[in-house]
Protein backbone atom coordinates (compact mmCIF):
# COMPACT_ATOMS: atom_id res chain seq x y z
CA UNK A 1 0.00 0.00 0.00
CA UNK A 2 1.42 3.40 -1.00
CA UNK A 3 1.52 6.36 1.36
CA UNK A 4 -1.48 8.16 -0.13
CA UNK A 5 -3.63 5.05 0.39
CA UNK A 6 -2.78 4.74 4.08
CA UNK A 7 -5.87 4.92 6.26
CA UNK A 8 -5.98 6.40 9.75
CA UNK A 9 -4.39 4.04 12.25
CA UNK A 10 -6.28 2.89 15.31
CA UNK A 11 -9.97 2.29 16.04
CA UNK A 12 -12.66 4.67 14.88
CA UNK A 13 -15.46 5.78 17.20
CA UNK A 14 -18.92 4.73 16.11
CA UNK A 15 -21.00 1.80 14.95
CA UNK A 16 -19.92 -1.26 13.07
CA UNK A 17 -21.04 -1.54 9.44
CA UNK A 18 -23.94 -3.87 10.22
CA UNK A 19 -25.39 -1.65 12.94
CA UNK A 20 -25.01 1.45 10.77
CA UNK A 21 -26.84 -0.24 7.89
CA UNK A 22 -29.62 -1.26 10.28
CA UNK A 23 -30.18 2.38 11.28
CA UNK A 24 -30.13 3.50 7.64
CA UNK A 25 -32.73 0.85 6.79
CA UNK A 26 -34.87 2.08 9.68
CA UNK A 27 -34.82 5.60 8.22
CA UNK A 28 -35.67 4.30 4.76
CA UNK A 29 -38.62 2.38 6.20
CA UNK A 30 -40.05 5.64 7.53
CA UNK A 31 -40.91 6.58 3.94
CA UNK A 32 -43.35 3.67 3.82
CA UNK A 33 -45.19 4.35 7.08
CA UNK A 34 -44.67 7.65 8.89
CA UNK A 35 -43.17 9.85 6.18
CA UNK A 36 -44.93 8.85 2.97
CA UNK A 37 -44.74 11.22 -0.01
CA UNK A 38 -48.40 12.08 0.53
CA UNK A 39 -47.80 13.06 4.16
CA UNK A 40 -44.70 15.04 3.29
CA UNK A 41 -46.69 17.05 0.71
CA UNK A 42 -49.42 17.65 3.29
CA UNK A 43 -46.93 18.85 5.93
CA UNK A 44 -45.45 21.24 3.38
CA UNK A 45 -48.73 22.55 2.01
CA UNK A 46 -50.40 23.07 5.37
CA UNK A 47 -47.18 24.09 7.19
CA UNK A 48 -47.62 21.27 9.70
CA UNK A 49 -44.90 20.51 12.19
CA UNK A 50 -45.54 16.78 12.76
CA UNK A 51 -44.61 16.77 16.44
CA UNK A 52 -46.42 13.49 17.07
CA UNK A 53 -44.42 11.77 14.33
CA UNK A 54 -41.14 13.27 15.53
CA UNK A 55 -41.89 12.01 19.03
CA UNK A 56 -42.77 8.58 17.65
CA UNK A 57 -39.37 8.53 15.92
CA UNK A 58 -37.84 9.10 19.35
CA UNK A 59 -39.99 6.46 21.01
CA UNK A 60 -38.98 2.93 22.03
CA UNK A 61 -39.98 1.26 18.75
CA UNK A 62 -37.71 3.46 16.58
CA UNK A 63 -35.41 5.46 18.86
CA UNK A 64 -33.43 7.30 16.17
CA UNK A 65 -31.99 9.72 18.72
CA UNK A 66 -30.10 6.83 20.29
CA UNK A 67 -27.71 7.07 17.35
CA UNK A 68 -25.89 10.15 18.64
CA UNK A 69 -26.15 9.55 22.40
CA UNK A 70 -23.05 7.90 23.94
CA UNK A 71 -23.49 4.35 25.19
CA UNK A 72 -22.76 5.30 28.81
CA UNK A 73 -25.87 7.53 28.80
CA UNK A 74 -28.20 5.00 27.19
CA UNK A 75 -27.49 5.52 23.49
CA UNK A 76 -25.83 3.60 20.66
CA UNK A 77 -22.64 5.67 20.56
CA UNK A 78 -22.76 6.51 16.88
CA UNK A 79 -19.92 8.56 15.42
CA UNK A 80 -19.68 11.30 12.82
CA UNK A 81 -19.77 8.82 9.93
CA UNK A 82 -22.96 7.27 11.29
CA UNK A 83 -24.70 10.59 11.92
CA UNK A 84 -23.68 11.96 8.50
CA UNK A 85 -25.11 8.95 6.67
CA UNK A 86 -28.35 8.82 8.66
CA UNK A 87 -28.87 12.59 8.41
CA UNK A 88 -28.26 12.41 4.65
CA UNK A 89 -30.88 9.66 4.27
CA UNK A 90 -33.39 11.51 6.44
CA UNK A 91 -33.04 14.66 4.34
CA UNK A 92 -33.58 12.70 1.14
CA UNK A 93 -37.08 12.12 2.51
CA UNK A 94 -37.71 15.63 3.84
CA UNK A 95 -35.29 18.37 4.81
CA UNK A 96 -37.90 19.88 7.14
CA UNK A 97 -38.24 16.69 9.19
CA UNK A 98 -34.47 16.28 8.94
CA UNK A 99 -34.03 19.77 10.41
CA UNK A 100 -36.28 18.92 13.35
CA UNK A 101 -34.27 15.77 14.04
CA UNK A 102 -30.94 17.58 13.62
CA UNK A 103 -32.08 20.26 16.07
CA UNK A 104 -32.29 17.62 18.80
CA UNK A 105 -28.71 16.57 18.14
CA UNK A 106 -27.58 20.20 17.93
CA UNK A 107 -29.30 20.99 21.22
CA UNK A 108 -27.50 18.08 22.84
CA UNK A 109 -24.06 19.17 21.62
CA UNK A 110 -23.25 21.71 24.39
CA UNK A 111 -23.98 18.96 26.92
CA UNK A 112 -21.90 16.45 24.96
CA UNK A 113 -18.80 18.68 24.86
CA UNK A 114 -19.18 20.67 28.07
CA UNK A 115 -21.61 19.02 30.45
CA UNK A 116 -20.65 17.54 33.80
CA UNK A 117 -21.18 13.82 34.33
CA UNK A 118 -24.31 14.52 36.37
CA UNK A 119 -25.70 16.84 33.67
CA UNK A 120 -25.05 14.26 30.96
CA UNK A 121 -26.71 11.54 32.98
CA UNK A 122 -29.78 13.71 33.52
CA UNK A 123 -30.23 15.45 30.18
CA UNK A 124 -28.66 13.04 27.70
CA UNK A 125 -30.40 10.27 29.60
CA UNK A 126 -33.73 12.06 29.05
CA UNK A 127 -33.00 12.30 25.33
CA UNK A 128 -32.07 8.63 25.15
CA UNK A 129 -35.30 7.65 26.88
CA UNK A 130 -37.23 9.39 24.09
CA UNK A 131 -39.03 11.86 26.29
CA UNK A 132 -37.31 15.04 25.21
CA UNK A 133 -37.51 17.25 22.16
CA UNK A 134 -34.55 19.61 22.35
CA UNK A 135 -33.59 22.96 20.79
CA UNK A 136 -30.36 24.93 20.49
CA UNK A 137 -30.97 28.58 21.38
CA UNK A 138 -28.08 30.79 20.31
CA UNK A 139 -29.16 33.06 17.42
CA UNK A 140 -30.58 36.47 18.35
CA UNK A 141 -32.61 39.04 16.39
CA UNK A 142 -29.73 41.52 16.02
CA UNK A 143 -26.65 39.29 16.33
CA UNK A 144 -27.46 36.85 13.51
CA UNK A 145 -24.44 34.63 12.82
CA UNK A 146 -22.20 36.67 15.14
CA UNK A 147 -22.31 34.51 18.27
CA UNK A 148 -19.98 36.89 20.13
CA UNK A 149 -22.50 39.76 19.85
CA UNK A 150 -25.28 38.17 21.91
CA UNK A 151 -27.29 40.36 24.25
CA UNK A 152 -29.21 37.82 26.32
CA UNK A 153 -27.91 38.18 29.87
CA UNK A 154 -27.71 35.78 32.80
CA UNK A 155 -27.25 37.55 36.12
CA UNK A 156 -26.05 35.46 39.07
CA UNK A 157 -28.35 35.08 42.07
CA UNK A 158 -26.55 34.61 45.39
CA UNK A 159 -27.66 32.57 48.37
CA UNK A 160 -27.40 33.68 52.00
CA UNK A 161 -23.74 32.62 52.10
CA UNK A 162 -22.82 34.66 49.03
CA UNK A 163 -22.45 31.64 46.74
CA UNK A 164 -24.11 31.54 43.29
CA UNK A 165 -27.38 29.62 43.65
CA UNK A 166 -28.68 30.25 40.15
CA UNK A 167 -29.10 32.78 37.35
CA UNK A 168 -31.85 35.10 36.14
CA UNK A 169 -31.94 35.22 32.35
CA UNK A 170 -33.40 38.03 30.22
CA UNK A 171 -33.32 38.37 26.45
CA UNK A 172 -34.65 37.06 23.16
CA UNK A 173 -33.71 34.34 20.71
CA UNK A 174 -34.67 34.10 17.05
CA UNK A 175 -34.98 31.32 14.43
CA UNK A 176 -34.92 28.48 16.97
CA UNK A 177 -35.64 25.09 15.37
CA UNK A 178 -38.04 23.07 17.57
CA UNK A 179 -38.40 26.20 19.72
CA UNK A 180 -42.16 25.92 20.20
CA UNK A 181 -42.19 22.22 21.06
CA UNK A 182 -38.85 21.73 22.87
CA UNK A 183 -39.01 20.19 26.32
CA UNK A 184 -35.74 21.94 27.10
CA UNK A 185 -33.28 24.18 25.28
CA UNK A 186 -29.54 24.68 25.58
CA UNK A 187 -29.34 28.45 25.61
CA UNK A 188 -26.36 30.79 25.31
CA UNK A 189 -26.40 33.87 27.54
CA UNK A 190 -23.83 36.38 28.72
CA UNK A 191 -22.71 36.05 32.34
CA UNK A 192 -20.24 38.43 34.05
CA UNK A 193 -17.48 35.95 33.16
CA UNK A 194 -18.56 35.69 29.52
CA UNK A 195 -21.00 33.69 27.33
CA UNK A 196 -22.28 30.52 28.99
CA UNK A 197 -24.68 27.72 28.08
CA UNK A 198 -27.66 26.91 30.28
CA UNK A 199 -30.38 24.27 30.20
CA UNK A 200 -33.79 25.98 30.31
CA UNK A 201 -36.85 23.77 30.67
CA UNK A 202 -40.21 24.29 29.04
CA UNK A 203 -42.69 25.70 31.52
CA UNK A 204 -40.14 27.68 33.52
CA UNK A 205 -41.81 30.98 34.54
CA UNK A 206 -40.87 33.79 32.16
CA UNK A 207 -39.83 31.42 29.34
CA UNK A 208 -42.13 32.09 26.37
CA UNK A 209 -41.85 30.42 22.94
CA UNK A 210 -43.41 32.52 20.20
CA UNK A 211 -45.59 31.60 17.24
CA UNK A 212 -43.91 29.51 14.57
CA UNK A 213 -42.50 31.49 11.65
CA UNK A 214 -44.05 31.24 8.18
CA UNK A 215 -41.16 30.07 6.03
CA UNK A 216 -40.15 29.79 2.39
CA UNK A 217 -39.22 26.13 2.90
CA UNK A 218 -38.64 23.41 5.52
CA UNK A 219 -42.27 23.95 6.47
CA UNK A 220 -42.40 20.59 8.26
CA UNK A 221 -40.06 22.02 10.89
CA UNK A 222 -40.93 24.47 13.61
CA UNK A 223 -38.94 27.72 13.79
CA UNK A 224 -39.90 30.01 16.66
CA UNK A 225 -38.60 33.00 18.60
CA UNK A 226 -38.06 32.68 22.33
CA UNK A 227 -38.52 35.40 24.94
CA UNK A 228 -36.96 35.20 28.39
CA UNK A 229 -38.19 37.53 31.10
CA UNK A 230 -36.64 37.02 34.53
CA UNK A 231 -36.24 33.31 33.89
CA UNK A 232 -34.61 31.71 36.91
CA UNK A 233 -32.50 28.58 36.48
CA UNK A 234 -30.58 26.84 39.27
CA UNK A 235 -26.79 26.77 39.10
CA UNK A 236 -27.03 23.06 38.32
CA UNK A 237 -28.32 24.09 34.87
CA UNK A 238 -25.12 25.98 34.01
CA UNK A 239 -23.54 23.61 31.51
CA UNK A 240 -20.13 22.53 32.71
CA UNK A 241 -20.63 24.19 36.08
CA UNK A 242 -18.24 27.01 35.21
CA UNK A 243 -19.38 30.30 33.62
CA UNK A 244 -17.67 31.92 30.63
CA UNK A 245 -17.02 28.71 28.63
CA UNK A 246 -19.89 29.07 26.16
CA UNK A 247 -18.00 30.28 23.10
CA UNK A 248 -15.37 27.60 23.58
CA UNK A 249 -18.12 24.98 23.81
CA UNK A 250 -19.85 26.37 20.70
CA UNK A 251 -16.63 26.49 18.68
CA UNK A 252 -15.77 22.93 19.73
CA UNK A 253 -18.70 21.53 17.77
CA UNK A 254 -18.78 23.77 14.69
CA UNK A 255 -16.63 21.35 12.69
CA UNK A 256 -19.10 18.61 13.54
CA UNK A 257 -22.41 20.49 13.27
CA UNK A 258 -21.50 22.13 9.98
CA UNK A 259 -20.53 18.72 8.62
CA UNK A 260 -24.04 17.57 9.56
CA UNK A 261 -25.59 20.49 7.67
CA UNK A 262 -23.42 19.55 4.69
CA UNK A 263 -24.85 16.03 4.90
CA UNK A 264 -28.38 17.45 5.08
CA UNK A 265 -27.78 19.51 1.94
CA UNK A 266 -26.14 16.56 0.19
CA UNK A 267 -29.18 14.38 0.87
CA UNK A 268 -31.54 17.02 -0.51
CA UNK A 269 -29.40 17.58 -3.61
CA UNK A 270 -29.22 13.85 -4.28
CA UNK A 271 -33.00 13.59 -3.86
CA UNK A 272 -33.44 16.24 -6.57
CA UNK A 273 -31.21 14.30 -8.98
CA UNK A 274 -33.01 11.07 -8.13
CA UNK A 275 -36.16 12.69 -9.49
CA UNK A 276 -34.59 14.39 -12.51
CA UNK A 277 -32.53 11.44 -13.81
CA UNK A 278 -35.40 8.91 -14.18
CA UNK A 279 -37.61 11.64 -15.62
CA UNK A 280 -35.02 12.41 -18.33
CA UNK A 281 -34.85 8.73 -19.30
CA UNK A 282 -38.62 8.53 -19.75
CA UNK A 283 -39.50 11.95 -21.18
CA UNK A 284 -39.50 11.94 -25.01
CA UNK A 285 -38.88 15.22 -26.80
CA UNK A 286 -38.50 15.52 -30.56
CA UNK A 287 -38.27 11.76 -30.92
CA UNK A 288 -35.63 10.98 -28.27
CA UNK A 289 -35.44 10.80 -24.48
CA UNK A 290 -34.13 13.95 -22.83
CA UNK A 291 -31.31 11.84 -21.41
CA UNK A 292 -29.91 11.44 -24.93
CA UNK A 293 -29.60 15.18 -25.48
CA UNK A 294 -26.10 16.42 -24.76
CA UNK A 295 -27.04 20.00 -23.92
CA UNK A 296 -29.63 18.81 -21.40
CA UNK A 297 -27.32 16.31 -19.71
CA UNK A 298 -24.21 18.49 -19.70
CA UNK A 299 -26.01 21.57 -18.40
CA UNK A 300 -28.66 20.31 -15.99
CA UNK A 301 -27.50 16.95 -14.62
CA UNK A 302 -23.85 15.96 -14.96
CA UNK A 303 -22.18 18.99 -13.29
CA UNK A 304 -24.33 18.52 -10.20
CA UNK A 305 -23.69 14.80 -10.00
CA UNK A 306 -19.95 15.51 -10.24
CA UNK A 307 -19.98 18.15 -7.49
CA UNK A 308 -22.17 16.18 -5.10
CA UNK A 309 -19.99 13.09 -5.56
CA UNK A 310 -16.89 15.17 -4.81
CA UNK A 311 -18.26 16.75 -1.65
CA UNK A 312 -19.57 13.35 -0.56
CA UNK A 313 -15.97 12.07 -0.60
CA UNK A 314 -14.85 15.08 1.41
CA UNK A 315 -17.60 14.70 4.02
CA UNK A 316 -16.64 11.06 4.43
CA UNK A 317 -12.97 11.98 4.92
CA UNK A 318 -13.73 14.60 7.58
CA UNK A 319 -16.15 12.28 9.38
CA UNK A 320 -13.42 9.62 9.55
CA UNK A 321 -11.01 12.17 11.02
CA UNK A 322 -13.57 13.16 13.66
CA UNK A 323 -14.20 9.53 14.55
CA UNK A 324 -10.45 9.05 14.89
CA UNK A 325 -10.48 11.71 17.60
CA UNK A 326 -9.10 14.65 15.64
CA UNK A 327 -10.06 18.08 16.99
CA UNK A 328 -10.17 21.64 15.61
CA UNK A 329 -11.80 20.82 12.28
CA UNK A 330 -13.84 24.03 12.13
CA UNK A 331 -12.44 25.05 8.74
CA UNK A 332 -13.12 21.60 7.31
CA UNK A 333 -16.71 21.83 8.56
CA UNK A 334 -17.03 25.23 6.88
CA UNK A 335 -15.68 23.87 3.58
CA UNK A 336 -18.12 20.97 3.63
CA UNK A 337 -21.09 23.18 4.48
CA UNK A 338 -20.22 25.92 1.98
CA UNK A 339 -19.87 23.65 -1.03
CA UNK A 340 -22.52 21.05 -0.19
CA UNK A 341 -25.18 23.68 0.48
CA UNK A 342 -24.40 25.87 -2.52
CA UNK A 343 -24.14 22.90 -4.86
CA UNK A 344 -27.29 21.20 -3.56
CA UNK A 345 -29.15 24.48 -4.02
CA UNK A 346 -27.98 24.70 -7.64
CA UNK A 347 -28.77 21.02 -8.24
CA UNK A 348 -32.33 21.50 -7.01
CA UNK A 349 -32.75 24.61 -9.15
CA UNK A 350 -31.60 22.80 -12.28
CA UNK A 351 -33.71 19.75 -11.40
CA UNK A 352 -36.75 22.03 -11.61
CA UNK A 353 -35.52 23.22 -15.00
CA UNK A 354 -34.88 19.64 -16.07
CA UNK A 355 -38.53 18.72 -15.48
CA UNK A 356 -39.80 21.75 -17.36
CA UNK A 357 -43.34 22.68 -16.36
CA UNK A 358 -43.63 19.60 -14.19
CA UNK A 359 -40.73 20.88 -12.10
CA UNK A 360 -42.94 23.77 -11.04
CA UNK A 361 -45.74 21.46 -9.90
CA UNK A 362 -45.81 20.43 -6.24
CA UNK A 363 -46.67 16.79 -6.97
CA UNK A 364 -43.28 16.11 -8.58
CA UNK A 365 -41.33 17.14 -5.50
CA UNK A 366 -38.42 19.13 -6.90
CA UNK A 367 -39.90 22.57 -6.26
CA UNK A 368 -40.25 21.63 -2.56
CA UNK A 369 -36.64 20.46 -2.45
CA UNK A 370 -35.59 23.77 -4.02
CA UNK A 371 -37.49 25.75 -1.40
CA UNK A 372 -36.18 23.57 1.40
CA UNK A 373 -32.52 23.36 0.50
CA UNK A 374 -31.92 27.10 0.36
CA UNK A 375 -31.88 27.24 4.15
CA UNK A 376 -28.73 25.13 4.25
CA UNK A 377 -26.90 28.09 2.70
CA UNK A 378 -28.07 30.21 5.64
CA UNK A 379 -28.40 28.38 8.95
CA UNK A 380 -25.39 27.31 11.02
CA UNK A 381 -23.63 30.31 9.46
CA UNK A 382 -24.31 31.77 6.01
CA UNK A 383 -22.17 30.90 2.99
CA UNK A 384 -20.46 34.26 3.33
CA UNK A 385 -19.58 33.53 6.96
CA UNK A 386 -18.08 30.21 5.81
CA UNK A 387 -16.05 31.96 3.09
CA UNK A 388 -14.70 34.38 5.70
CA UNK A 389 -13.72 31.53 8.03
CA UNK A 390 -12.09 29.47 5.26
CA UNK A 391 -10.08 32.30 3.71
CA UNK A 392 -8.92 33.81 7.00
CA UNK A 393 -7.83 30.62 8.72
CA UNK A 394 -6.35 28.92 5.66
CA UNK A 395 -4.51 32.13 4.71
CA UNK A 396 -2.95 32.18 8.18
CA UNK A 397 -2.13 28.46 8.06
CA UNK A 398 -0.56 28.75 4.62
CA UNK A 399 1.66 31.61 5.74
CA UNK A 400 2.53 29.95 9.06
CA UNK A 401 3.58 26.71 7.32
CA UNK A 402 5.36 28.64 4.53
CA UNK A 403 3.15 26.97 1.96
CA UNK A 404 3.62 23.44 3.32
CA UNK A 405 -0.11 22.88 3.85
CA UNK A 406 -1.13 23.08 0.18
CA UNK A 407 2.25 21.80 -1.00
CA UNK A 408 1.47 18.69 1.05
CA UNK A 409 -1.74 18.23 -0.92
CA UNK A 410 0.18 18.79 -4.17
CA UNK A 411 2.76 16.16 -3.23
CA UNK A 412 0.02 13.68 -2.36
CA UNK A 413 -1.55 14.33 -5.74
CA UNK A 414 1.82 13.78 -7.43
CA UNK A 415 2.01 10.37 -5.76
CA UNK A 416 -1.55 9.51 -6.80
CA UNK A 417 -0.82 10.61 -10.37
CA UNK A 418 2.18 8.28 -10.51
CA UNK A 419 -0.01 5.33 -9.46
CA UNK A 420 -3.32 6.23 -11.15
CA UNK A 421 -2.64 8.76 -13.91
CA UNK A 422 -6.25 9.14 -15.09
CA UNK A 423 -7.83 10.34 -11.80
CA UNK A 424 -7.18 14.08 -12.26
CA UNK A 425 -4.46 14.12 -9.62
CA UNK A 426 -1.82 15.88 -11.73
CA UNK A 427 -4.16 18.77 -12.48
CA UNK A 428 -5.15 19.02 -8.81
CA UNK A 429 -1.45 19.26 -7.87
CA UNK A 430 -0.98 22.17 -10.27
CA UNK A 431 -4.06 23.86 -8.79
CA UNK A 432 -2.78 23.41 -5.21
CA UNK A 433 0.57 25.02 -6.05
CA UNK A 434 -1.10 27.88 -7.91
CA UNK A 435 -3.30 28.40 -4.85
CA UNK A 436 -0.18 28.78 -2.70
CA UNK A 437 0.99 31.54 -5.01
CA UNK A 438 -2.42 33.23 -4.84
CA UNK A 439 -2.23 33.32 -1.03
CA UNK A 440 1.25 34.86 -1.24
CA UNK A 441 0.02 37.51 -3.68
CA UNK A 442 -2.82 38.53 -1.38
CA UNK A 443 -0.56 38.62 1.67
CA UNK A 444 2.46 40.37 0.18
CA UNK A 445 0.36 43.05 -1.51
CA UNK A 446 -1.90 43.65 1.49
CA UNK A 447 -5.07 42.65 -0.33
CA UNK A 448 -6.65 40.71 2.54
CA UNK A 449 -8.94 43.65 3.34
CA UNK A 450 -10.62 43.24 -0.06
CA UNK A 451 -13.35 40.86 0.96
CA UNK A 452 -14.25 39.82 -2.57
CA UNK A 453 -10.67 38.60 -3.09
CA UNK A 454 -10.79 36.69 0.19
CA UNK A 455 -14.03 35.07 -0.94
CA UNK A 456 -12.32 34.08 -4.19
CA UNK A 457 -9.49 32.55 -2.15
CA UNK A 458 -12.04 30.65 -0.06
CA UNK A 459 -13.60 29.14 -3.18
CA UNK A 460 -10.17 28.15 -4.49
CA UNK A 461 -9.18 26.62 -1.15
CA UNK A 462 -12.42 24.71 -0.77
CA UNK A 463 -12.21 23.28 -4.30
CA UNK A 464 -8.62 22.15 -3.91
CA UNK A 465 -9.28 20.39 -0.60
CA UNK A 466 -12.42 18.69 -1.89
CA UNK A 467 -10.64 17.68 -5.10
CA UNK A 468 -7.97 16.00 -2.98
CA UNK A 469 -10.65 13.81 -1.36
CA UNK A 470 -12.47 13.07 -4.62
CA UNK A 471 -9.30 12.12 -6.49
CA UNK A 472 -7.99 9.91 -3.69
CA UNK A 473 -11.31 8.07 -3.42
CA UNK A 474 -11.43 7.48 -7.17
CA UNK A 475 -7.83 6.25 -7.21
CA UNK A 476 -8.47 3.88 -4.30
CA UNK A 477 -11.52 2.46 -6.06
CA UNK A 478 -9.51 2.01 -9.23
CA UNK A 479 -6.64 0.20 -7.51
CA UNK A 480 -9.13 -2.02 -5.67
CA UNK A 481 -10.76 -3.01 -8.97
CA UNK A 482 -14.17 -1.80 -7.75
CA UNK A 483 -17.18 -2.18 -10.02
CA UNK A 484 -17.73 1.60 -10.04
CA UNK A 485 -14.06 2.46 -10.67
CA UNK A 486 -14.55 3.97 -14.15
CA UNK A 487 -17.41 6.08 -12.90
CA UNK A 488 -15.39 7.42 -9.98
CA UNK A 489 -12.38 8.18 -12.17
CA UNK A 490 -14.51 10.04 -14.69
CA UNK A 491 -16.20 12.11 -11.98
CA UNK A 492 -12.86 12.86 -10.29
CA UNK A 493 -11.32 14.06 -13.58
CA UNK A 494 -14.27 16.32 -14.19
CA UNK A 495 -14.05 17.79 -10.71
CA UNK A 496 -10.29 18.25 -10.99
CA UNK A 497 -10.95 20.19 -14.19
CA UNK A 498 -13.51 22.38 -12.44
CA UNK A 499 -11.05 22.97 -9.59
CA UNK A 500 -8.37 24.07 -12.06
CA UNK A 501 -10.80 26.50 -13.67
CA UNK A 502 -11.87 27.93 -10.29
CA UNK A 503 -8.22 28.45 -9.29
CA UNK A 504 -7.43 29.99 -12.68
CA UNK A 505 -10.38 32.34 -12.40
CA UNK A 506 -9.47 33.29 -8.84
CA UNK A 507 -5.88 34.03 -9.83
CA UNK A 508 -7.02 36.31 -12.63
CA UNK A 509 -9.38 38.09 -10.26
CA UNK A 510 -6.51 38.74 -7.85
CA UNK A 511 -3.98 39.69 -10.53
CA UNK A 512 -6.18 41.75 -12.82
CA UNK A 513 -9.34 42.53 -10.86
CA UNK A 514 -7.57 43.99 -7.85
CA UNK A 515 -5.79 46.68 -9.88
CA UNK A 516 -2.67 46.11 -7.78
CA UNK A 517 -0.40 44.64 -10.47
CA UNK A 518 1.28 45.82 -13.65
CA UNK A 519 0.73 43.76 -16.81
CA UNK A 520 4.34 42.53 -16.76
CA UNK A 521 3.85 41.16 -13.23
CA UNK A 522 0.62 39.48 -14.29
CA UNK A 523 2.33 37.77 -17.21
CA UNK A 524 5.31 36.58 -15.16
CA UNK A 525 3.08 35.29 -12.37
CA UNK A 526 0.89 33.31 -14.75
CA UNK A 527 3.98 31.73 -16.25
CA UNK A 528 5.36 30.92 -12.79
CA UNK A 529 2.20 29.08 -11.70
CA UNK A 530 1.95 27.13 -14.98
CA UNK A 531 -1.33 28.78 -15.90
CA UNK A 532 -1.41 26.92 -19.21
CA UNK A 533 -1.64 23.64 -17.29
CA UNK A 534 -4.55 25.02 -15.29
CA UNK A 535 -6.35 25.72 -18.55
CA UNK A 536 -5.83 22.09 -19.52
CA UNK A 537 -8.73 21.45 -17.15
CA UNK A 538 -10.83 21.92 -20.25
CA UNK A 539 -8.99 19.14 -22.07
CA UNK A 540 -11.24 16.15 -22.74
CA UNK A 541 -14.05 17.68 -20.69
CA UNK A 542 -16.80 17.10 -23.24
CA UNK A 543 -15.89 13.45 -23.72
CA UNK A 544 -15.84 12.91 -19.95
CA UNK A 545 -19.19 14.64 -19.61
CA UNK A 546 -20.56 12.21 -22.19
CA UNK A 547 -19.06 9.27 -20.28
CA UNK A 548 -20.59 10.50 -17.03
CA UNK A 549 -23.97 10.91 -18.72
CA UNK A 550 -23.71 7.37 -20.15
CA UNK A 551 -23.30 6.01 -16.63
CA UNK A 552 -25.84 8.26 -14.89
CA UNK A 553 -28.53 7.54 -17.46
CA UNK A 554 -27.50 3.90 -18.00
CA UNK A 555 -26.95 4.58 -21.69
CA UNK A 556 -25.16 2.23 -24.06
CA UNK A 557 -21.40 2.48 -23.57
CA UNK A 558 -21.74 3.57 -19.96
CA UNK A 559 -19.59 0.77 -18.61
CA UNK A 560 -19.83 0.45 -14.85
CA UNK A 561 -22.68 1.82 -12.80
CA UNK A 562 -22.56 4.62 -10.21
Amino acid sequence: MTSWETQIDGPLYGLDDESREMVVETVQQLRKRLLTPEKIREFDKEEIFPEDIIREMLGPEIGLQLLFVPEEYGGMGGGARDCCIVTREMCKICLGVGTAFFAIQLGADPLMVGGTKAQKEKWLGAIAEGGALVAYAVTEPEAGSNVAALKTRAEPVLDDDGAVAGYTINGAKQFISNGLAADFVTLLAKTPEGPSFFVVEKGTPGYSPGKGEEKHGIRASNTSPLTLSDVYVPVENLIGGEPGKGLKQANAVFGYTRLMVASMALGAGEAALEIAIPYAKERIQFGDPLSEKQGYAHKLIVPHAVRLAAVSAYIEDIAVRLDAGEKDLEVEGSIAKLLASEWANRAADDAMQALGGYGYICEFGVEKIKRDVKITCIYEGTSEIQQSIISTFRWKKTRKTKGAFYEGIAETMDAVSADVPDAGAGLTAVAARALNKAVDLVHENRLAKQQSLMFALADMMAHVEVADSAVRRAARRSKAGAADAKHNLCMARLFAGETARVVSDGLLKILMGSGAFELETVTKTLEAVDHRSLLSGYSGMTADMDRAADILFDRAGGGDQP
